[in-house]
């Protein structure tokens, strides 16, 4: 499986497009968002181009957006948001928790991880999973990017409980393109820029 994933997207169309080239260009069967993809006074459709070339799509909010505003998005467009659920596709299981643990739409590190906990079980069964989150880990090198964003502590425990090959996340924008390890599972800073993936 290949897969373009981004975050922080902040409610830029041509960016949005711009991912959208890049995940048919580079036959991706996937297309997972992380967070802060609008701005609440803008309410830009940034899933759009995703929709009208039929990639399929799944995502979890940011702190710049409301679940509400998530809500909608995952409506008109037909792309599933996966805060506090769990998704199969092939034999690989994706589950995510989005917001953060700052801003007017934070969640407290008990909310985050017990949405964690909650998505994961739908696909605990599988041997390979993937964490989406857009706040990143506490107690890592992406953490350092930033003095005012704080990583999360129920992210760090939720990596060392579920175990996930891999976690996908953005928030720090100047941590794009960061890789590091927790245990066995790869944190990767996916940024606006995107990353492309293979499974």
């Amino acid at each position: 499986m290949r897969i373009l994933s981004a975050g922080d997207i902040h409610g830029n169309k041509f960016l949005a497009q711009t991912l959208a080239n890049k995940a048919q260009k580079e036959k991706a069967d996937l297309v997972i968002l992380c967070g802060d993809l609008i701005e609440e006074d803008s309410l830009e459709n940034v899933l759009k181009p995703f929709k009208d070339k039929n990639i399929k799509t799944i995502f979890v909010h940011g702190n710049h957006e409301s679940k509400a505003s998530a809500d909608f998005l995952s409506y008109i467009n037909k792309a599933k948001l996966i805060h506090g659920h769990g998704v199969k596709y092939e034999d690989i299981g994706f589950f995510g928790c989005g917001s953060a643990n700052i801003g007017i739409h934070g969640l407290t590190e008990n909310e985050i991880f017990n949405t964690l906990e909650k998505a994961h079980q739908g696909i605990s069964y599988l041997n390979k999973k993937i964490m989406v989150t857009h706040v990143h880990p506490a107690n890592t090198k992406m953490e350092k990017f930033s003095k005012f964003v704080p990583g999360s502590t129920a992210v760090h425990e939720a990596i060392k409980k579920f175990k996930p090959d891999i976690v996908l996340c953005s928030h720090v924008h100047e941590a794009q393109g960061l890789e590091e390890f927790i245990d066995k599972t790869k944190i990767i800073n996916v940024g606006p820029k995107g990353r492309i993936i293979d499974l």
